[in-house]
């Protein structure tokens, strides 16, 4: 998918958020220069090892989303670092950063300073808590202050954040559309700009309808397991006969039905208690113990076939070891230079064949290309 080739974008971005967003253009075609802080040993994540974890300077949290990038490693500190990034910047269209508040003036790479002389240049800038927020913004402390650890665990356990820095994913995914949609309107105008997205925010938006059951239904929410407040059966794990967990998501009154006749549970499903949805979430304990009993009599492998037939919602859960055995998430698996990793963009709007993306690079791989680059002038 090439609707990008011929885009340049520079990362001065690290961790999660920023970078991802920097492979999703390389995966559209764009070419992506990373910069790379040499005297801190480059992007954090780099360093960020698994115990027992073999790699390179390049580990398995890096290859999450820096796919298709060349590095190159300078001290911004500098003089000659400064005028290598600016450079490097009047000759991108989109500059991705996230800086501290008030680092990128600092180091002379701040959307102000860079736009001078290239007023079409659009910047994405990702930060904890804005502009005006000094803190720094690491996602498992954004998850904590927006409510999603509050509400993530069993009844009565401790807060637990998710185990995957989804605050950061939801930053970049609000980080794209305000990039692609400035791209449309420099198309229009001419004129880059300055999209900014913090993590608190992008956190926020993303409660849905945890947010209005407060915010409408007056409703605090609260810990309840992988159940979901508003739908039964939908989130309870069912333990089958062969030791599988199985996952339900029944959202309507008709799968309902479909599943107590898959089940023969006749007397479950002409209970008054479990006639609508509204009762079967007030009444959710008596009916998960009812689904409980019959199901812990059937393996998943009878079951399975009759619950997808029925197209009724439900899956078994799955290490990750047994995901990547899927063929629909085979599709999205990145190889080269003996390493693998994941796609970040799903969309199959275009019938061309995927970008095909360089490993993720060792740090200040490309330096000396890049360089030699600037200095001939292209």
């Amino acid at each position: 998918m090439s609707q990008l080739k011929g885009y340049k974008v520079l990362e001065l971005a690290s961790v999660l958020a920023g970078p991802a967003v920097g492979q999703f253009f390389a995966e559209l075609g764009a070419e992506v220069i990373k910069v790379e802080n040499l005297t801190a040993g480059g992007d954090v994540t780099r360093s960020w090892k698994s115990a027992g974890e073999k790699t390179d300077d390049r580990s398995a949290y890096f290859c999450a989303v820096n796919w298709g990038k060349r590095s190159i490693a300078i001290d911004l500190n500098t003089i000659e670092g400064k005028n290598i990034v600016q450079k490097l910047a009047r000759r991108s269209d989109i500059v991705i950063a996230s800086y501290k508040p008030g680092d990128a003036e600092k180091l002379g790479v701040d959307y102000k300073t860079l736009s001078q002389d290239h007023p079409d240049l659009i910047y994405g800038q990702i930060s904890g808590y804005g502009a005006g927020n000094p803190r720094v913004g690491y996602d498992a402390i954004i998850q904590a202050e927006t409510g999603f650890m509050f509400m993530n665990g069993e009844p009565g356990g401790p807060s637990l954040k998710m185990p995957v820095a989804l605050v950061d994913v939801l930053a970049g995914h609000q980080l794209k559309e305000g990039l692609l949609l400035a791209m449309l309107e420099r198309v229009k105008t001419g004129r880059g700009k300055l999209v900014e997205v913090s993590l608190i925010q992008a956190a926020a938006a993303s409660l849905v309808n945890q947010a209005s059951n407060w915010l409408v239904a007056h409703k605090l929410p609260q810990k309840q397991g992988s159940a979901h407040p508003n739908i039964a059966p939908y989130g309870e794990v069912f333990t089958t006969a062969d030791g599988k967990e199985l996952i339900m998501a029944v959202g309507s009154d008709q799968q309902f039905r479909a599943l107590c006749k898959l089940l023969d549970l006749n007397e479950v499903a002409g209970d008054h208690r479990y006639s609508t949805n509204a009762l079967r979430v007030e009444n959710r304990k008596a009916l998960a113990a009812s689904l409980t009993a019959r199901i812990s009599t059937l393996s998943s492998q009878e079951l399975m076939p009759k619950i997808h037939a029925a197209k009724i919602p439900a899956g078994i859960i799955q290490d990750m070891s047994q995901v990547f055995q899927m063929e629909e998430v085979k599709q999205l698996v990145l190889r080269g230079s003996g390493l693998q990793g994941v796609r970040t963009y799903v969309a199959h709007a275009s019938p061309d064949d995927p970008v095909q993306l360089s490993a993720p690079p060792k740090l200040g791989e490309h330096t000396d290309e890049i360089i030699r680059l600037l200095d001939s002038g292209l």
